[in-house]
């Protein structure tokens, strides 16, 4: 029985279609799509005897060890898996890498099992990848950023997240963006960035959302890059400047640094521990700028940074953070942010308050 593939990539992201991945655990982790579940044909372990069957002894003796692998129970838990999945997500298509004999086998196992005509998708995630890769190019050749600039706490991202034409990279990226910025959980694989980038602009886009807001940002956040076809067209975009006092600016950092992040790794390790690599964190960042600080401001940073911790765990008062955040701020990040605001003044088009730049955002570039 011929059955049915599906090759409308376009459609499968728009429509955020359920996606069943059967291939090995270890190929999702490097990439995959945000709508898609792996429940693996093959373990990261067959794949691998699987492969170097194949290089051995041929196709035909790789196959045959498959089947031997996957049989009876095994085989049947599998079948399981994907019909569950297929209840829960009856508009759901499967695929494997390329669309060749995994997803075949899958799609013929599961009609054998229970009757359903599940489609796999044609050209299987290479294909989907590269239509993905095209589309980030043609996506950023014809949206218009307005990019979003200001100091170091100045509350851009929570501008930003005021509007819907916009894109957040740092959220997309899992990473704030500065040398603090690290979250508990790890970052995306670039793969999953760029595959999720390209869907959130492709979506943007069929809704006729051109003009999009960008927080100015160096190529990298953390230890992942923005796509180098995006980030040109940033560099040439208008640029519009946040102001806020230092005051504004230094609570606004203590929320983020303090209070929102000790949140995160006490939720993610438990209130004691998540204190501890909290802390530990802080300090690692701290050292990471060191050479920049020069000896004697980072040993003063650091110096107030261990009492304001010492404190915060003796009696939960955290009142001596604002000390060396502002020190941060003021001796650290703003000579930084002179410098390279320098180099793009004459992309300058506007500079205001949080509520001035909301209304020319809305008024002069119709971003909402």
């Amino acid at each position: 029985m011929d059955l049915p593939q599906i090759d409308d990539f376009r459609a499968l992201f728009l429509n955020q279609t359920p996606l069943l991945d059967v291939r090995a655990a270890v190929e999702f982790n490097q990439g995959a799509f945000p709508q898609a579940q792996n429940y693996p044909l093959i373990n990261d372990e067959e794949r691998q005897s699987i492969g170097l069957e194949y290089k051995t002894s041929g196709q035909d003796s790789a196959i045959r060890l498959g089947h031997q692998l996957v049989q009876g129970d095994v085989k049947a838990q599998r079948v399981n898996l994907w019909q569950n999945f297929f209840e829960r997500h009856p508009d759901g298509v499967l695929y494997c890498f390329r669309g060749g004999m995994r997803s075949k086998i899958s799609q013929q196992w599961i009609h054998e099992q229970t009757g359903i005509i599940y489609p796999r998708v044609k050209g299987g995630y290479k294909a989907m990848r590269r239509f993905l890769i095209d589309e980030l190019e043609h996506s950023s050749s014809q949206i218009q950023p307005v990019i979003l600039g200001g100091r170091t706490g100045i509350g851009k991202t929570l501008l930003l997240h005021k509007l819907h034409q916009k894109i957040d990279l740092e959220g997309l990226l899992h990473h704030r963006g500065s040398v603090f910025g690290k979250h508990v959980t790890p970052q995306p694989t670039q793969i999953d960035i760029e595959n999720n980038l390209s869907i959130a602009l492709l979506q943007l886009i069929e809704q006729q959302k051109l003009n999009l807001l960008f927080e100015d940002e160096a190529p990298n956040i953390g230890s992942r890059r923005i796509p180098e076809v995006l980030f040109n067209k940033m560099k040439q975009s208008p640029l519009v400047l946040l102001q806020a006092s230092v005051d504004e600016r230094i609570k606004i950092t203590f929320q983020e640094y303090i209070v929102e992040a000790l949140a995160e790794h006490q939720l993610h390790n438990g209130e004691e521990q998540g204190f501890e690599s909290w802390a530990n964190q802080l300090h690692i960042a701290i050292d990471k700028i060191q050479r920049r600080l020069g000896g004697v401001r980072h040993t003063e940073i650091k110096n107030i940074l261990s009492a304001a911790i010492k404190q915060q765990k003796s009696n939960n008062n955290t009142d001596l953070h604002y000390d060396w955040i502002k020190s941060l701020l003021v001796d650290y990040y703003d000579p930084m942010y002179d410098y390279q605001i320098g180099k793009k003044e004459k992309r300058v088009v506007f500079s205001g308050t949080h509520n001035e730049v909301l209304q020319y955002l809305q008024s002069q570039h119709n971003i909402r």
